[in-house]
């Protein structure tokens, strides 16, 4: 993406943030989308191209999964970590081992995708992209939040497009209307046409919850109908988070905070490139984030992991920080970094939390979507809220750096594998996450 993995477009009102001109980003915030040469099944097995015309398209398949196999079974997630060796680098850089990444990987689970204060208010509505699968997620006049895939059941047009608000979906090809309840009420010229089930040509629906302040979608298979599945909290909870659920609401994760803005980094490295970053347990912080060191006290770096998800928590400076730089504290005293397999990050800390949707654009590219919420208290505190963006900002920029250097030397024929430092616990329970996903 390039096949994009999301795309999420947030509505109008969100642009209006009070970090409006505070930033000057460095990187790219927008890339083209170019299409697969072929589409891949999401509910056949891995690899499978849809209804093979030859013998030899079988076999090319065939080989694919055989090569990325091979692939996936470099990496033991038997080994413990004090001994185990890091998955090859062609984990990294292979363009058969990215696309099995799509398929297993990103289409099997509950992805997030938004926040709900995209779709505060009813006919609220925001678009976005899950692989191939392009989607809309609205509140109806009911308040009822639902998705559709965003394509016309008519000839396949993109139905909608970026985001804000609507009373009913019209389709910009041949004008045919649907209602924000999925429903076909207006089929244009189709007067005298035959053994044409308009009533059954409303939207795909998608599977779609909320936790928290997150919107989630999943990607099911075609037979999945929207009323036979109603998705409560509590199972969506338990499904995408685990039992880690209980410890991230302690941590004020799903409070009530204001959404200020959102922020995209493109990132030339693998989106998993990204993720080890994250989940090196501070290891890389007082080599390549001095600011933020300063902040923060390693002593009492922690990780805990979970089925699904890993926590890494660390003392911060709070008050004692606060004076020492006139009063300003970002961090407060406890910071939390919670990893949700395979692709999303929460960070609360102080009176703020960020969100890190890391979105695979191919396998050398990562497009990394930053949404940041305060306490409500302070969101109408210009300077620290541009200070704190400021610091925020930093960061990004000095992590985009580290990052895009491992993807070259990823690249470079003279490295294969690694090792582990023992902080390095999140990052090899990631990795032994992908392998079971991957494993054929």
């Amino acid at each position: 993406m390039m096949t994009m993995l999301a795309t999420i477009t947030p509505p109008s009102s969100t642009l209006k943030s009070t970090t409006t001109g505070y930033l000057k980003l460095h990187l790219k915030f927008s890339v083209s989308v170019s299409q697969s040469a072929r589409r891949r099944c999401l509910d056949q097995s891995l690899f499978c191209t849809r209804d093979p015309i030859s013998s030899s398209s079988r076999v090319v398949a065939a080989a694919s999964a055989s090569n990325t196999s091979n692939l996936v079974e470099e990496f033991d997630p038997e080994i413990p970590v004090e001994r185990a060796l890091t998955p090859p680098s062609s984990w990294y850089t292979d363009h058969q081992f990215h696309r099995g990444e799509l398929d297993r990987v990103f289409y099997g689970g509950w992805q997030v995708v938004g926040c709900s204060d995209h779709i505060k208010d009813n006919r609220d509505f925001f678009t976005g992209r899950l692989g191939e699968v392009e989607f809309v997620v609205c509140r109806d006049d009911d308040g009822t939040i639902n998705a559709f895939h965003n394509v016309c059941s008519h000839h396949a047009s993109i139905l909608a497009s970026g985001s804000g608000r609507k009373s009913c979906f019209v389709c910009p090809y041949h004008g045919w209307t649907y209602s924000l309840n999925g429903s076909l009420v207006k089929a244009t010229r189709m007067t005298g046409i035959e053994n044409s089930a308009l009533n059954e040509m409303g939207l795909k629906p998608l599977r779609v919850a909320v936790w928290g302040p997150f919107v989630l979608l999943k990607v099911t298979q075609a037979t999945w109908k929207k009323e036979e599945d109603v998705e409560s909290d509590g199972l969506v909870a338990s499904e995408w988070l685990g039992s880690s659920s209980g410890r991230l609401s302690e941590g004020g994760v799903d409070s009530h905070l204001s959404f200020i803005c959102r922020r995209e980094y493109t990132i030339d490295c693998n989106w998993k490139v990204f993720c080890d970053n994250y989940l090196d347990g501070g290891y890389h912080v007082p080599y390549a984030h001095k600011g933020l060191m300063s902040g923060l006290d390693l002593e009492t770096y922690s990780t805990t992991l979970f089925e699904r998800v890993s926590i890494q928590e660390c003392g911060g400076g709070g008050s004692k920080a606060g004076e020492e730089d006139g009063g300003f504290d970002r961090l407060g005293s406890q910071a939390l970094y919670a990893f949700v397999y395979p692709n999303f990050m929460i960070n609360r800390y102080g009176p703020w939390m960020d969100t890190n949707l890391v979105i695979p654009l191919g396998p050398r590219k990562c497009k990394v979507v930053f949404d940041y919420f305060l306490d409500s208290s302070l969101k109408d505190d210009e300077a620290f809220i541009r200070r704190s963006l400021e610091e925020s900002e930093r960061v990004q920029m000095e992590d985009a750096v580290l990052c895009e250097n491992v993807q070259r030397g990823l690249e470079s024929p003279a490295y294969d594998k690694g090792r582990y430092a023992l902080v390095e616990k999140a990052m090899h329970h990631f990795h032994c996450l992908l392998h079971r996903n991957l494993k054929i």
